[in-house]
């Protein structure tokens, strides 16, 4: 296997709950009124970092939808699905568009304003000056 290149997203963005691999821009959610077999989802602009399943024909709540699996890119977990083909006139405006379960993301990270640990003990050289 090949050495896997992510996308680091800048602002407040949703990640993967297992590897915390950024997934979304919080400014790409759409709606947090979707609903999956494992409880909440919300439907997104965009998601990076994912690999994507075979097309299926899925029927949901809202109709018959080609739909395909996305998984995240560094562990392989399922993030959630992408909407490929809406059968319905109604239901066209979600082609193209993610779902990602929210169940397994988690939600709004800021990795920009990540906090860093420096240490300020004494090591070994540092005494050795004193």
């Amino acid at each position: 296997m090949g050495r896997i290149f992510t996308v680091e997203l800048e602002g407040r963005s949703y990640g993967c709950k297992f590897c915390k691999t950024h997934l979304a821009l919080a400014d790409d959610l759409i709606s947090r009124a979707f609903y999956c077999q494992r409880g909440k989802a919300y439907l997104f602009n965009n998601v990076v970092n994912f690999t994507i399943g075979e097309l299926e024909e899925r029927l949901m709540l809202s109709g018959l939808h080609t739909v395909a699996d996305i998984f995240c890119c560094c562990c392989g977990q399922i993030i959630g699905w992408k909407y490929e083909f809406a059968h319905e006139k109604s239901q066209k405006y979600k082609e193209g568009k993610f779902v990602l379960e929210r169940g397994r993301i988690v939600d709004g990270i800021d990795f920009s304003a990540a906090e860093f640990f420096i240490e300020s003990r004494a090591n070994m050289s540092d005494a050795e000056d004193a």
